[in-house]
C-alpha cells in the first residue's frame, strides 16, 4: 500500500506542475486547436477520455452518494488525473490497510463479510 500511495503522490505532483505549467506557459484554445488538426491529438485525446470514463465507473461502484459521484465524475472529466490521483489517495487513506476498502470502499467490504 505505501507504493501505491508514493506513485499516487508522485502522479499528483507530476499533473499539478504540467497543469501550472500548461495555464502559466500556454494557450487553451490555440494549442486545443493544433492537437485537434493532428490525427494522433485526436487519438490521444480518445485513449485520454476513455480512460476518464473507466476511472469513473470505479468512482461511481465505490461511492455511495449521487452527489459525490456527480461531483467526483465531473471533476475528473475536467481535471483529469490530478482528480484520479486525489481519489486513489482518498481510497488508499481511509481504507486503513484494507485492499478490499481501496477497491470497493467501505459499506461493501462489510457487506461482504471484511471490515
Amino acid at each position: 500500500m505505501k507504493a501505491a500511495k508514493i506513485v499516487s503522490w508522485i502522479g499528483l505532483l507530476a499533473m499539478s506542475v504540467g497543469l501550472i505549467n500548461g495555464f502559466v506557459n500556454g494557450d487553451f484554445l490555440a494549442d486545443g486547436g493544433a492537437l485537434l488538426e493532428n490525427p494522433w491529438g485526436i487519438m490521444s485525446l480518445i485513449d485520454l477520455y476513455v480512460g476518464f470514463a473507466l476511472f469513473s465507473i470505479w468512482i461511481v461502484y465505490r461511492e455511495k452518494t449521487m452527489w459525490k459521484i456527480i461531483v467526483w465524475v465531473v471533476t475528473m472529466m475536467i481535471f483529469g488525473f490530478l482528480t484520479g490521483c486525489i481519489y486513489v489517495l482518498k481510497a488508499l487513506y481511509e481504507s486503513k490497510g484494507d485492499w478490499t476498502v481501496v477497491f470497493q470502499g467501505i459499506d461493501r467490504s462489510v457487506t461482504n463479510g471484511k471490515s
